[in-house]
């Protein structure tokens, strides 16, 4: 099953699909800045594109490139920044 979810008034969208890994999304996130929450550990694969991450605790911004990927840990937040559309894949492990 394919589920549709969307954030910030339509400014994040994504698919969601559930494989024998696990949950996943692959969404694209339009310019601008956003929070988020966990409940699961998740792992961002950026695919095009880049986002500024500002994560829980810290005062630094670290920016990820189309290629790369970070990991978030259960039950914390993080902000991100887009200056451009953005697609990643977020696996939910």
């Amino acid at each position: 099953m394919i589920t549709e979810n969307q954030y910030f008034d339509g400014q994040v969208k994504s698919l969601g699909y559930q494989t024998t890994a696990g949950k996943s999304t692959v969404g694209v996130i339009n310019p601008g800045e956003y929070e988020f929450g966990t409940a699961q550990k998740e792992i961002m694969n950026i695919i095009e594109g880049e986002l500024a991450v500002l994560f829980n605790g810290k005062s630094d911004w670290e920016t990820f490139q189309a290629g790369s990927f970070f990991e978030v840990p259960a039950n914390d937040s993080f902000k991100v920044k887009a200056s451009v559309q953005t697609a990643y894949l977020c696996q939910y492990r």
